[in-house]
């Protein structure tokens, strides 16, 4: 008889997990403006993008007008994609697009996101590692086509970050949805029944809750307390514009920016002031009512319309009503195109009004050159005042030069007038 065999023990369950690899994604639009002036810096000479982030990292645009290579006789225009941040091994895939101007689509592409790569993504291996094409666009070409409108290039950048992960998350999950409680106070705004307190602002008439305004703003927690002393049941307020003060009620009981085209009207290029506009008056009613978040979201409005031409006025809004970050962003746009900036008519209205401010941009400049010292390979703020420079409305202009030139003996003076240092990865 056959010994009996004992059958196993019962299993659990099996576990389960999936890795996932994949791409995260972002794209930049790069403008150069002022394209013939920037012709002649020199075989090797780049102009760079301002950083962007994508996949934890930050990456560049650099676009050589007299092309990369010395053997190419700068007959092209080269065209590369920098890591710009502190990585090892950093896998990606990229896109370069320069971009038709004449409105037909006929786009130059080169892009890995739509063919298969032999040997897989690109390898960048460490800060300064570039990927991109030596000779990108024959330059007698380029100059005679769509792709050049109104001495403007425009191009476009897509790079892909490898990323790998483990899934291990439960197979049935329950989505829990944003969050609305601002669109529920956003109802009780408009609910005139349920109102404790009136605002007469320029004849307009606001009907608000006191609660919800203490708890958002201490001005408003001791003007409100003041008001019930006096038994008021209606706040004269003459000083602030009715649209400027309905955007701050929109705020305080929605938590974000109202819905307006004036928020977004002004621009480098405006005949409007931008002291004029909708954000510049809601930055100010966010100082006075201390509310932080609001003064935040509108110096990154702001902060989207800085430029040669903006700056000097921007900056002295952002310090007339405490707005750091923007301030500081300011200082450092002005001090890296410094040449151009004290040409504008804005460092004009800076001069005139605002003569502190020229002492911490002063400061900002000094800490830009010793910034360029310890490198050694970019052309030092001083050296470019002392040279010269032109008149542009572009709004990431720094470029990089040879170390050189003495200081100017006068900031305040009308003027007369970031090398990768990694060997390239790139298709010709």
């Amino acid at each position: 008889m056959p010994p009996a065999t004992s059958s196993p023990p019962p299993c659990t369950s099996p576990t389960s997990s999936l890795s996932i690899t994949e791409t995260v994604n972002g794209s930049h639009k790069f403008t150069i403006q002022g394209y013939s002036l920037a012709k002649g810096i020199g075989v090797g000479k780049h102009i760079a993008s301002e950083t962007f982030t994508v996949g934890g990292y930050q990456w560049a645009i650099y676009f050589y007008p007299d092309g990369k290579n010395p053997e190419d006789h700068s007959a092209y225009v080269s065209v590369f994609i920098a890591l710009a941040s502190e990585g090892t091994d950093v896998r990606a895939l990229f896109e370069l697009t320069l971009i038709d101007q004449s409105g037909k689509g006929k786009h130059k592409v080169h892009s890995h996101f739509d063919r298969s790569l032999e040997s897989g993504p690109y390898t960048l291996k460490y800060r300064g590692s570039m990927w991109g094409y030596k000779r990108f666009f024959r330059r007698a070409m380029l100059e005679t086509s769509d792709f050049l409108k109104d001495d403007c290039l425009k191009i476009h950048c897509t790079v892909g970050v490898v990323v790998s992960a483990i899934d291990c998350s439960r197979l049935h999950s329950i989505k829990v949805p944003e969050s609305d409680i601002g669109d529920h106070f956003g109802m009780l705004l408009e609910n005139e029944d349920c109102s404790d307190i009136i605002f007469n602002v320029q004849g307009q008439r606001f009907h608000a809750h006191k609660l919800v305004l203490v708890a958002r703003s201490p001005v408003f927690e001791s003007e409100l307390l003041d008001a019930m002393e006096e038994d008021k049941s209606e706040i004269v307020i003459s000083d602030i514009e009715p649209k400027v003060f309905k955007a701050l009620l929109h705020f305080i009981y929605k938590d974000d920016l109202i819905e307006d085209e004036e928020l977004s009207a002004f621009s480098s290029t405006s005949v409007i002031s931008v002291f004029d506009t909708l954000t510049a008056k809601l930055l100010e009613a966010a100082d006075r009512y201390d509310l932080p978040r609001l003064r935040l979201m509108c110096e990154a409005v702001l902060c989207e319309d800085i430029a040669v031409s903006s700056v000097a006025k921007i900056l002295a809004l952002a310090d007339r009503y405490h707005a750091m970050d923007l301030k500081s962003v300011c200082l450092k746009f002005a001090a890296e195109n410094l040449v151009a900036v004290v040409q504008s008519d804005g460092f004009e209205y800076l001069k005139e009004n605002c003569p502190l401010l020229q002492s911490e941009l002063l400061k900002t400049v000094a800490g830009c050159e010793e910034d360029v010292s310890g490198d050694g390979k970019s052309r030092s703020v001083w050296g470019q005042l002392s040279d010269g420079g032109g008149d542009t409305n572009d709004r990431s202009v720094r470029q990089p030069w040879e170390s050189g030139g003495e200081r100017s003996q006068n900031l305040w003076a009308q003027p007369e007038n970031g090398n990768g240092r990694n060997p390239p990865r790139q298709e010709d």
